[in-house]
């Protein structure tokens, strides 16, 4: 039965984007996109479309998901979930490896298989099970721009038609995020027009047939805060339409929440809207094709699921779902057994400013609002050794609190890295003795602290949140909290060892 309830949005804050669903029975199952962050393709559940439980990843593998050397924002970009006859299908793009691929798997939590490649190229490839038929719709594989489609062999992953070329959108740049979807007797084409930013929109089209000809929607766009300048909620777009187990009609998209109407450096979120049918056959999101952080739907009933601690001991023999590695992480690293109950880092060569995969593991931060703290055994010996806690956009943009040894002695210090501008912003002499570093955000600014065994917190320096944004960053991802180590060049660290991390959010 359907209750009337006020939910938020989004309903995945943080670097959650590109979101696409599938149902299968009362159970609900969704992923995003992941580009240089290892696992890749994060995969949730949920039993009431707003509350989300991770339960794993898709890519788990080196096999699966090459991304050694890449670029920030490159690598696994858009996928879609289907589900059909007892197996999960997710359809990704590795960019800067392989193009376009497919894997799956029985049990949503894995094993999910090798990738399976396809011959039609493009990004954004999405799957319609139609049938005895299997479309996969991409956008860019052409001398035209718009969206491409062609039919597969969805055990080999053979094309079995050749790809055709079969709507342009309704003539906003960049038509991409095709999903095609077989609604009665029509085939709907969803698809995402304007770029991933402020001109975001979601129009759609159908068709008798799956190769068109498309007849554009006569409201389109059905989804757009293009025109809503001063609204807190920007970028709508890259959206998914799915059908519940009651018969409700939703949509999930991508979206982002700027600061001063000007910077956002969460990265772009999943939101969740109710969508009704228009007399003539049509998907409306709202009559103003807008929608709110506070939504009010008859909606399924409310199913809370299990959400991680705010505090992680380090107790287990994997990490949690929600640590990411930066691309393909060596092995030789990183231990959680070596010494238990701490997560132990032998700091490599390779920093945080390297395109490469430093010892670093780190969480997205989900909430304007937070505070992140973690405990350090730390006593480097070597000039440069270094370990602590940062917050990352990517390579060039980044600031840390960290424990350095310097010039015979041990130092804590904050440094900021702004594209070429790398600079120590404070720093100390530190004591010998385990070492709690703290980092408080705001909406507008990173405060960073640290407290010896004993002794009161001390503030070191704060710094700007917009110049970790994607308007001065650059990128398609959000900002991480991380925990990290380097030898800055110069070896191997010893080991850094921490005990505990700690995120407190308020939304």
């Amino acid at each position: 039965m359907r209750e009337s309830i006020t939910y938020t949005n989004p309903v995945l804050p943080g670097f959650y984007p590109d979101p696409s669903v599938c149902r299968v029975g009362e159970d609900y199952y969704l992923v995003t996109s992941s580009f240089e962050y290892f696992p890749g393709i994060p995969l949730f559940h949920s039993r009431d479309l707003i509350h989300w439980q991770q339960i794993g990843h898709c890519l788990t593998r080196a096999s699966q998901v090459p991304l050694a050397h890449i670029d920030s924002s490159t690598g696994i970009f858009a996928p879609t979930l289907r589900y059909h006859q007892g197996r999960f299908y997710m359809v990704t793009t590795n960019v800067t490896g392989g193009g376009n691929f497919f894997v799956w798997a029985q049990d949503p939590a894995g094993p999910w298989s090798e990738p399976i490649w396809l011959a039609q190229g493009g990004i954004d490839p999405s799957l319609c099970f139609d049938g005895e038929h299997v479309y996969l719709t991409s956008n860019g594989d052409g001398p035209e721009i718009g969206i491409y489609q062609c039919e597969l062999d969805i055990q080999s992953g053979e094309q079995l038609t050749e790809t055709r070329y079969i709507w342009p959108g309704t003539g906003g740049r960049y038509p991409e995020a095709p999903h095609l979807y077989h609604i009665g007797d029509y085939y709907y084409l969803l698809i995402a027009e304007g770029g991933t930013e402020y001109g975001h929109m979601a129009t759609i089209a159908r068709s008798h047939s799956p190769w068109g000809p498309f007849e554009s929607c006569p409201y389109n766009p059905i989804l757009t805060h293009r025109d809503q300048t001063m609204h807190e909620i920007q970028g709508t777009g890259h959206a998914d339409l799915l059908q519940a187990h009651d018969g409700s009609w939703w949509l999930f998209f991508l979206a982002f929440r700027p600061h001063d109407r000007l910077y956002h450096h969460l990265g772009r979120e999943t939101y969740l809207a109710p969508i009704t049918w228009t007399e003539d056959g049509w998907p409306q999101v709202s009559a103003s094709k807008t929608v709110e952080l506070q939504m009010q739907a008859q909606a399924l009933p409310l199913h809370c699921l299990p959400q991680e601690s705010p505090r992680d001991d380090f107790d287990s023999e994997q990490l949690r779902f929600s640590w990411n590695h930066l691309r393909n992480p060596y092995p030789e690293d990183w231990s959680l057994s070596e010494r238990p109950g701490w997560l132990r880092f032998y700091g490599s060569p390779l920093t945080l400013d390297s395109l490469d995969a430093p010892a670093f593991v780190g969480r997205r931060q989900q909430h304007f609002v937070c505070c992140v703290e973690t405990l350090l055994d730390f006593s480097p010996s070597q000039e440069g050794h270094e370990a602590g806690l940062t917050v990352l956009a990517n390579e060039q943009h980044h600031y840390e609190i960290a424990v350095l040894y310097k010039e015979g002695e041990r130092w804590i210090i904050v440094r900021r890295r702004i594209g070429d501008l790398v600079a120590v912003v404070a720093q100390e002499p530190l004591a010998p003795g385990l070492v709690t570093l703290t980092i408080q955000a705001t909406v507008s600014a990173y405060s960073f602290c640290y407290a010896l065994a004993g002794q009161p917190a001390r503030h070191l320096a704060s710094a700007s949140t917009r110049y970790l944004s994607t308007e001065v960053a650059g990128g398609f991802t959000g900002v991480y909290f991380g925990l990290y180590a380097t030898s800055n060049h110069n070896g191997r660290t010893s080991p850094a060892d921490f005990d505990w991390f700690t995120y407190h959010a308020e939304r």
